[in-house]
């Protein structure tokens, strides 16, 4: 990207009523201000609910939506199918709904997009488990390993217009003695700048067993923690990257995401999961491609006190004076609100720039549209957080 600014767009971005392209995900005559489109509707489509959004720009400039579209309900167990939809207007108008990985009954989720530099090949991560096993049986050690989560990786040479079967890298990338397992939610990161450019970064999560003779069952959320998965290839081969693996319960790191800084550097920002610290955030920066963390592990980001224990989003649009950017809701103690916070010092502290509106709001992924305008991904709804999945423009922070 060239010198980065912001599209002003305000009150001149355009509020879409009516179906969109493809059918399903119309937008409400009641949404708020600056909403481009609603992509996913919970209930149509086939799906009791959509969430986990991620999104990706191509080379061709068409911005892709991921989600997990639900069958049975709004939980995170029982069938679930990796979803996309297609826009070739910056997300004003979206294509038909297409199931990327099936879930046959089974549980596919976790979507994690990357562009790889070299090639321009979409990559995709994703997890999977048993539909007959819930995320508490696994963090207890109560399944079998066919059964628990396992992770695959799937590519697109037609800029996400298909995409291959998903294959199998479990062995490379999951230690035996953890047990839950997600990749992101949200974007993946593909290195431009330093001694790793070109390389993938996947932030990601994990938790462990515990210690033999230990009384714990694991589900303690000491145990969470957080990790990155690494490629030097393109997305052929992987391995993990570092490991923060404490479990001491002060901070449990858990659902990551990751932007570039100026370098090569990467910024990791992680959903605290109920640790003894105060806070809900916790960040840190690695200064070799995500091979390990400064100082070993993360530390609470006071500035980001009001987000809730909740996954967020960061991104670094790119070009020279880019803002690193965060989204979250902004309710401390609730999932309503969704916010941008800006920081102009490389992560080291926030300050929030926009509150989109006051409506329930959960998970969110953050999306550089093209080199002047930044959009978001988000889970909202009118009574609950988990009603649609709205993507919006952002105009000056």
């Amino acid at each position: 990207m060239g010198s980065w600014h912001w599209a002003a767009l305000g009150a001149a971005v355009v509020t879409l009523a009516g179906t969109t392209a493809g059918g399903g995900g119309s937008a409400s005559a009641a949404a708020p201000e600056r909403v481009a489109s609603v992509p996913f509707v919970s209930g149509e489509g086939g799906y009791d609910t959509y969430r986990v959004p991620a999104a990706v720009t191509t080379p061709t400039g068409a911005l892709l939506a991921f989600a997990e579209g639900r069958v049975g309900g709004a939980g995170d167990s029982g069938e679930i199918d990796v979803v996309v939809r297609r826009s070739e207007d910056g997300g004003r108008t979206w294509g038909p709904l297409d199931v990327v990985a099936h879930g046959e009954g089974d549980t596919r989720g976790n979507p994690a997009p990357v562009i790889d530099p070299a090639t321009g090949r979409l990559v995709l991560l994703t997890c999977y488990n048993s539909g007959e096993v819930t995320e508490a049986q696994i963090i207890r050690g109560e399944v079998t390993p066919e059964q628990s989560r396992r992770v695959f990786v799937q590519y697109s040479e037609d800029d996400g217009r298909s995409f291959t079967e998903p294959r199998e890298i479990t062995a490379d990338v999951k230690p035996e003695e953890w047990r839950w397992y997600a990749t992101g939610p949200g974007h993946a990161l593909a290195l431009t700048e330093g001694p790793h450019a070109g390389r993938l970064v996947v932030p990601a999560n994990h938790s462990a067993a515990p210690p033999a003779g230990s009384p714990d069952t694991g589900a303690e959320p000491g145990y969470y923690g957080s990790h990155a998965l690494l490629s030097d290839d393109g997305g052929e081969t992987w391995r993990v990257g570092y490991v923060d693996d404490s479990y001491d319960g002060v901070i449990n790191s858990n659902e990551s995401t990751a932007a570039e800084l100026p370098g090569g550097r990467v910024y990791f920002s992680a959903r605290d999961q109920h640790g003894t610290s105060t806070g809900n955030r916790a960040d840190a920066v690695s200064t070799d491609g995500g091979e390990s963390l400064e100082g070993g592990t993360f530390a609470i980001q006071g500035s980001l006190n009001d987000v809730p224990v909740v996954q967020g989003s960061v991104l670094r649009p790119g070009g020279k004076g880019a803002p690193l950017l965060f989204s979250g809701p902004s309710n401390p103690t609730a999932r309503e609100s969704l916010a941008v916070w800006r920081s102009d010092d490389e992560g080291r502290s926030f300050r929030r720039v926009v509150t989109l509106s006051a409506l329930p709001a959960a998970y969110s992924d953050l999306v550089a549209v093209d080199d002047d305008t930044v959009g978001v991904l988000y889970e909202t709804g009118d009574e609950g957080p988990y009603e649609r999945i709205e993507f919006r423009w952002l105009g000056a922070l």
